[in-house]
């Protein structure tokens, strides 16, 4: 091998190792996503089809609907904040993501005329002529106050979480295709314990 072809080769190594990729970018990611602690024994390829399964995996993923969360809460509190002006099971519910017992809420057979607010921060969310009997043991509607409402995907993979846009606090999930006869085919199952109800004309 000539000394230039030597020379070259050495060149191209060289440029190769002192120009590493420094980072890596995945478009339309709303949150960064985790990488092992120990990323430098991890080649570029290896954090290139990472970053790619947690994408179809839908890590952090965010449904874009006509309600969507907003990317800034209006009203925001600590854990500790929340449990002074909430009872144990509203926050059990609203901030950890419970689930209060079927037919229990004071709200599942509610047919007064007014407006659904959230519990923890007031909220409009839900109007009472949006409001229908589905039998599933709590509180149903078919749409909820344009903008109130946020979708995210559940964490099961399966269901889509509904929260209150201004808060973040858990609502329910929602459901489509299930045959009830209303304008959206969707029903907004909501925790009754996660409402307030203000009478009224049914009209935020």
């Amino acid at each position: 091998m000539s000394r230039f072809a030597l020379r070259a080769i050495t060149f191209k190594r060289a440029t190769i190792l002192t120009h590493p990729i420094r980072s890596l970018t995945l478009q339309h990611q709303p949150h960064p996503l985790p990488l092992p602690a120990n990323t430098s024994s991890v080649s570029t390829l290896s954090r290139i089809r990472m970053l790619s399964f947690l994408s179809r995996k839908g890590a952090n993923t965010t449904i874009n609907t006509d309600n969507t969360t907003s990317d800034t809460m209006t009203h925001q509190k600590t854990d500790q904040e929340w449990r002074t002006v909430l009872s144990p099971e509203q926050f059990r519910v609203l901030r950890q993501k419970g689930t209060e017992r079927p037919n229990t809420s004071e709200y599942n057979k509610h047919t007064d005329k007014g407006v659904y607010s959230c519990a923890a921060c007031q909220t409009p969310l839900y109007t009472s002529s949006t409001k229908f009997n589905s039998g599933c043991g709590w509180p149903a509607f078919f749409d909820a106050i344009p903008g109130a409402v946020g979708r995210h995907a559940d964490p099961d993979g399966h269901r889509i979480e509904i929260v209150c846009n201004a808060c973040g606090g858990h609502l329910g999930h929602v459901f489509k295709g299930e045959g009830f006869p209303n304008p959206t085919d969707e029903r907004h199952c909501v925790n009754g314990i996660s409402l307030k109800f203000q009478p009224g004309d049914g009209e935020a």
